[in-house]
């Protein structure tokens, strides 16, 4: 027969009456930190907004430095094109793009449309 001693020197004895204080503690413990939780909450949910501010503010930047690139990039290409299509006239040869037969936009000509 199990008795009372045995069981309340058991772990699992031990674990449950650790659970049942836990639980009871929890809501006094909050309750009295409370006060001091709140600000502090507070601030770090401001701190926390600031920097996904910034942080949205620096990618906005980068993505028009990476724009103004590819822009900068699209023109000289269609210039150095323009360029060798002007070379091969003047020389009487025929363009590449008509030996294809094909008149397809270059990569970077539809962005340049818009």
């Amino acid at each position: 027969m199990i008795r009372i001693e045995d069981l309340l020197r058991s772990d699992l004895a031990k674990g449950v009456a650790l659970g049942v204080g836990v639980a009871l503690m929890v809501p006094v413990v909050v309750g009295a930190l409370a006060p001091v939780l709140t600000p502090a909450a507070r601030s770090a949910t401001k701190v926390g907004l600031r920097a996904y501010e910034r942080a949205r503010e620096a990618v906005d930047e980068l993505n028009e430095i990476v724009e103004d690139l590819v822009a900068e990039t699209q023109a000289e290409m269609r210039s150095e094109r323009l360029e060798r299509e002007q070379m091969a006239q003047a020389a009487g040869q025929v363009p590449e793009e008509d030996l294809r037969g094909s008149a397809e936009p270059t990569p970077g000509d539809e962005a340049l449309r818009h």
